[in-house]
């Protein structure tokens, strides 16, 4: 008689098998979802490397996108403007971005170019109505001090509070987290002492002249959020009085590796809301583009520069 098989030792393989293939399935899937949530708006960049002129490539009509956002590119209407050939109106865009950020100006897709135009960037464009961008703002302010050169920009259209609104008030709207309140409310502390300016917490944040409230992607005000690793917020121009911050992103009350911090968005933010545009100054708060895990401490003298020029004091 053949002898029987033991059912206990099959039934503890096959349970043995299937724990396997259940934790095997199990972080191949929180490997995706983890690969997912570090993923950036931005990432299409990373293979455009290296194109340049005459170069057809997939991802090129979203660099137009890109460029004609921050106000780089505006042919939205030529022939070329919604396929993915590069042109030389898009090599001029690159160019023109590459002089604003002090790169090589070559037209040229090359890896520092693609860097720069990767990491996190504020939502308000750098150059507004093809007039006034960090580039013209090197030769046009260059004349305001002998030995130093500044690189703050000043929009075109006199964005500026009036005199009577040196006494400005700012709140926080429902759905600000708590743990960003402490942190901008430092932010304005920084521009105090650098500026004219009076800034209090209003007790009703709807009345205030500032109004801070954090969104993602379309809020209803024509310039929607691109989730985590793009637009980091964006502010009205005087005296527009709002500020948005992307609630999508990894945010922190300090320097946190992986997290963008608070203030020192809301430090640049604000820079917006008094009538700054950007600087071309790495160094400078204004600087465009805000790296993880890094806290500002104060401004740099080319934002205290910009905006004593701005308010004429």
């Amino acid at each position: 008689m053949a002898p029987k098989p033991d059912l206990s030792l099959f039934t503890v393989t096959l349970l043995l098998l299937f724990l396997t293939l259940f934790s095997f399935l199990s972080n191949a899937t929180a490997k995706e979802v983890h690969s997912s949530n570090n993923s950036s708006p931005f990432d299409f960049l990373d293979h455009l490397k290296c194109c340049h002129k005459g170069d057809k490539v997939k991802g090129i009509h979203d660099l137009k996108k890109y460029l004609h956002k921050f106000g780089c590119l505006d042919y939205m209407n030529h022939i070329h403007s919604n396929d993915d050939h590069f042109d030389q109106f898009l090599e001029e865009a690159v160019r023109t971005y590459q002089l604003n950020f002090n790169l090589n100006p070559t037209g040229t897709l090359d890896e520092k170019t693609i860097s720069m135009m990767m990491k996190p960037h504020c939502g308000v464009p750098d150059i507004i109505n093809g007039t006034t961008s960090m580039r013209s703002a090197k030769i046009k302010h260059q004349h305001r001090a002998i030995h130093t050169t500044v690189h703050y920009t000043l929009p075109d259209g006199d964005y500026k509070w009036p005199p009577s609104k040196y006494q400005l008030t700012f709140g926080f709207l429902p759905g600000t987290p708590s743990a960003a309140t402490g942190s901008i409310v430092q932010a304005f502390a920084i521009w105090q002492k650098s500026t004219h300016f009076k800034f209090s917490q209003s007790n009703n944040p709807q009345n205030a002249d500032l109004k801070i409230s954090f969104h993602k992607r379309d809020h209803g005000d024509g310039d929607p959020f691109d989730g985590p690793g793009g637009q980091l917020a964006h502010a009205a121009y005087p005296t527009g009085g709002t500020l948005h911050y992307d609630a999508e992103e990894t945010w922190s009350a300090g320097a946190k590796p992986g997290a963008m911090d608070y203030g020192s968005v809301g430090l640049h933010e604000i820079g917006h809301l008094l009538g700054l545009g950007h600087s071309s100054v790495e160094g400078a708060v204004m600087f465009p583009t805000v790296t993880e895990g890094v806290a500002y401490k104060g401004l740099h003298q080319d934002d205290i520069q910009g905006i004593k020029a701005l308010y004429k004091v």
